[in-house]
């Protein structure tokens, strides 16, 4: 396996954000499991629905601090983690939207690629479904709005007559 080329961008998690996305996840996993422990609904299976979603909220916080301690990284081939796995390569990338109507994350934009990838997630960081790309959450805006701008370019400097 080759080199990954020299990082056009790396976009790094703002700490403040990964805090509140962590305390947010924490508090209400802490919540729901309190209601199904200490103030149980009436009924076994709403005790464990409360149970069983605290739980998961408890877990999708943890998996979030960790899928947000790896910054992203944009080079000429490729959207990559730190840890070396692809996003999205650019040649598939078919456009780039961060329309305020968009389905994406917050503070971040949205890949359409030419051809469907595995699903993958890392929560608060990105996703990836079929033939779209979701990046934000954790990231600053401003970083997102930067990356977007540059794939967008590269995409579109791809398709120029002539290139």
């Amino acid at each position: 396996m080759s080199e990954p080329a020299e990082p056009i961008l790396v976009l790094r998690p703002s700490p403040a954000r990964r805090a509140i996305g962590l305390g947010i996840q924490l508090a209400l996993g802490g919540l729901l499991v309190w209601i199904a422990l200490a103030q149980p609904p009436e009924g076994l299976v709403w005790r464990l629905v409360f149970l069983v979603l605290g739980l998961g909220a408890l877990l999708l916080g943890a998996r979030g601090w960790r899928a947000a301690h790896e910054a992203l990284v944009l080079d000429a081939d490729a959207l990559r983690t730190e840890g070396g796995e692809t996003v999205a390569r650019v040649a598939d990338v078919a456009s780039v939207d961060r329309g305020a109507f968009a389905f994406k994350p917050s503070n971040g934009f949205v890949l359409r690629l030419t051809r469907p990838m595995a699903r993958a997630w890392a929560p608060g960081m990105w996703w990836r479904v079929g033939r779209r790309v979701g990046v934000g959450g954790v990231i600053s805006g401003a970083d997102a709005k930067i990356a977007a701008d540059a794939l967008a370019a590269m995409v579109a400097q791809r398709g120029a007559p002539g290139t």
